[in-house]
């Protein structure tokens, strides 16, 4: 993507190619893009991550509420401490990786939202 010259105080770009959600093009979103700065931008993709952390997280602790035996799901005591914080660590690391589609859910409201409002 081009941008206009440095120092210039527009924002035009000559790559007009939106971004493509469930195999087609999303023209609002890449408006919306055009309209919202990188570091919100930035900011809306951190909140959206981080959400699906602690969805995830959500899941994880109630995937192994019930295990009980041997191993890292053992049931002694402080475990369920150090559950909490496994589970807790493989939810960060899921949503970094991707997780399951939320986040980039999330993001695309957000950034559509805050479009929205500075117009």
């Amino acid at each position: 993507m081009q941008t206009a010259p440095v120092g210039s105080s527009s924002r035009i770009t000559t790559d007009f190619s939106p971004p493509i959600i469930n195999n087609r093009p999303d023209f609002e979103f890449a408006a919306a893009l055009q309209k919202v700065s990188p570091q919100a931008q930035a900011r809306a993709k951190s909140t959206a991550t981080d959400f699906e952390a602690v969805f995830l997280n959500s899941m994880f602790s109630q995937m192994t509420a019930g295990l009980k035996g041997d191993g890292p799901f053992g049931d002694t005591k402080g475990t369920g401490v150090w559950r909490s914080m496994l589970t807790e660590q493989y939810s960060k690391n899921f949503a970094r990786a991707g997780g399951v589609g939320i986040a980039s859910e999330v993001y695309r409201t957000l950034i559509i939202q805050q479009a929205k409002r500075s117009a």
